[in-house]
């Protein structure tokens, strides 16, 4: 092997351990940079234990201003149901309540017990759109074969910045019959 073949490889080596010390000091540095962001609020979740029931308040309605929220809706692996919203989406004004129904139905022969789990896109607007009414807020029991038609009655804040034109909103439905404290 030649001299400069040799210089060519050590210095390809020393590239090699240098990007993956990089990508080690990377992946050790994410947790606190998520931390930051999620305490500047750039990123957040939303849990069940942050569903918050709000009373009905009055605002000014927003005229001008006109969203988008779309519904989307799954279920988690082999939960047996069927679920979706009444509309896959709704132009609302801000500070403006509607009530938008979401039809689901146990496809099991027995009891089950279910719980939906709300999510945000893009996630800021969590902190912005206020239920009044939800099924989520709660866990659901099905009888075999049960429909049953759920509300969830919302209003978009007003103080929602401008610049946020459409919101998703996505429930994903999990079969907690196995886990629930109501059996």
């Amino acid at each position: 092997m030649s001299e400069e073949l040799s210089k060519k490889h050590t210095k390809l080596v020393r590239i090699l351990v240098f990007v993956a010390v990089a990508m080690f000091g990377f992946g050790y540095a994410l947790v606190p940079i998520y931390d930051v962001l999620c305490e500047w609020k750039w990123i957040e979740r939303d849990r069940p234990d942050d569903i918050k029931q709000v009373s009905e308040a009055t605002y000014k309605i927003d005229l001008d201003r006109e969203i988008t929220v779309e519904f989307i809706t799954t279920l988690n692996e082999s939960t047996p149901m069927e679920f979706h919203p009444e509309v896959k989406q709704l132009k609302v004004h801000p500070g403006e309540y509607h009530t938008v129904n979401f039809y689901a139905e146990n496809k099991a022969n027995k009891v089950m017990v279910s719980r939906a789990i709300a999510s945000f896109s893009p996630a800021l607007t969590s902190s912005y759109f206020e239920k009044t009414q939800c099924f989520c807020f709660s866990e659901q029991t099905f009888q075999p074969k049960e429909i049953k038609i759920m509300p969830m009655r919302f209003v978009i804040n007003p103080d929602l910045p401008v610049s946020y034109k459409t919101i998703t909103l996505s429930y994903t439905f999990f079969d907690n019959t196995d886990k629930s404290v109501n059996k």
